[in-house]
Parts: structure tokens; sequence; C-alpha cells
């Protein structure tokens, strides 16, 4: 963490964003990531105290960044190289909710119908009822 400026994927990456090098790089190239409010291109140097914005999964992270790597450590660590914003923090959570109570109004079924479920499934299709 003695380096003044690092790189933008390999930050991500350190950071535990992307678990490849490679997706964090495809993620900065794509337009998912932006620095201090501009898009930002791969091998854009990262200091202490820049705002990134990061799209991904459908969410979006606003962070600090706090510390620099250039080294993937222990998620505990990698914690230590940003602060999250609470508003980012609230954004994410009521996202998360809400997409599980969209995940509880979808039905499941059990598997694949068994012979006498695809009968009743055809009987029903033809009109026929049970």
């Amino acid at each position: 963490m003695s380096a003044e400026r690092v790189r933008l994927d390999k930050w991500l990456w350190a950071a535990r964003f992307y678990k490849t090098r490679r997706l964090a790089t495809e993620a900065a190239a794509g337009g998912k990531v932006q620095v201090n409010g501009q898009r930002a291109k791969p091998a854009r140097d990262v200091q202490v105290g820049a705002r990134l914005t990061v799209s991904k999964e459908g969410f979006e992270y606003e962070l600090t960044v706090l510390g620099l790597s250039e080294r993937r450590g222990p998620a505990s660590q990698a914690q230590l190289l940003y602060e999250e914003s609470a508003e980012s923090r609230q954004r994410r959570e009521a996202l998360r909710e809400q997409m599980r109570a969209a995940a509880l109004g979808t039905p499941r079924t059990e598997g694949r119908p068994d012979k006498h479920d695809r009968r009743r499934l055809g009987a029903f299709k033809r009109g026929q009822g049970e």
C-alpha cells in the first residue's frame, strides 16, 4: 500500500469488486466505472480521495478511495481500501429488498412433470379439464 497511484483495473481487482483483473478491465472499458464523475479507462491512475462509481450486476456503488493496493489480499484488508457512502448503501439495500419481493412472487416448480402430470397438462390444454 505504499504506491501513491495505482491503475484503476488493479485497484478494482485488489478491492475485490471483480474476481479477476480481466473482468475489472472489461468493466472499466465498458463504461461501468467512473472516477470523479468521468468515465474512466482501465489504465487510469487512482489516487487516495478519488470518488468512484461502480455499476455491477444492477447495483451501483459510490465509493471514496481510502487506500491503494496493487495486490489482492484478504477481504478484511480489501474493505480498508474504500468507504461506501451511506446513500449508496441504502439504495442498494432497497433494491435488494425489491428484488427479493419480486422473487417471492415468482412461482416455483418442484421439477419436471412426471407422466401423470404431463397427461393432466395435455388434457387441460385440450380443454377437457381433469
